[in-house]
């Protein structure tokens, strides 16, 4: 079994020796190198093209959003888990857009990481389970100020097997091989679903699946 390939980027030597040393002690891991700062992130991510970077989101000379967007940009198959201080929903959302696919707060980064990295590895998202929470406290606090229903009791059955399998990464040419579907009718229950969840990119729908624990 080949390791995962990882690459660690924090300006704070002290928490890269910290998590480079976690890493190092699991099975199945190999941590190729470290960066400082996000532009440094980038260079290395070119360089050594791990399977997983694992990056801060407030560093030096570029930031974590803008370096995931632009390893993202120009490796693909790199999958990006962002480390943060802030659980709000926003950083969240940013992080997301700009390419990522797990979300780890740093205060967790002991306990969740290993799972962070196995899931964006096998092509899954993830989340600290605080941001979790906050992601669907928030929502029913949205529902409540705004006298809203949900709109998930909208959907019908075939509608949520998709949102769940978009929400986990699969293509529609995935989605259709998984269900015995035609791309065109995946195409067609996706569109009808995100009309009426009001839905409009893939990191808005991952955020709604895991406020209602479709994913976690």
């Amino acid at each position: 079994m080949t390791d995962i390939r990882i690459l660690l980027a924090d300006d704070h030597a002290v928490i890269r020796a910290g998590l480079h040393l976690l890493l190092d002690r699991q099975e199945g891991f190999a941590v190729l190198g470290e960066a400082a700062d996000g532009r440094e992130a980038v260079a290395k991510a070119a360089e050594l093209r791990p399977d997983v970077v694992v990056l801060d989101l407030a560093m030096p000379n570029l930031n974590g959003i803008e370096a995931t967007r632009q390893i993202c940009s120009n490796q693909q198959e790199a999958q990006i888990v962002v480390l943060s201080m802030h659980s709000d929903e926003e950083y969240v959302l940013r992080a997301l857009k700009a390419g990522a696919r797990a979300y780890v707060l740093k205060e967790s980064a002991e306990a969740d990481l290993i799972a962070a990295i196995r899931a964006v590895h096998a092509g899954k998202s993830f989340f600290s389970p605080a941001v979790s929470r906050m992601l669907v406290e928030d929502y029913v606090r949205q529902l409540q100020d705004r006298d809203l229903e949900d709109s998930y009791d909208l959907l019908t059955p075939r509608e949520r097997e998709i949102l769940q399998l978009v929400a986990e990464g699969k293509s529609n040419k995935d989605i259709a091989n998984i269900l015995s579907l035609s791309v065109y009718t995946v195409e067609t229950h996706r569109s009808n679903m995100m009309e009426k969840l009001n839905l409009h990119t893939v990191p808005e729908l991952i955020l709604y699946a895991v406020r209602k624990g479709v994913i976690s």
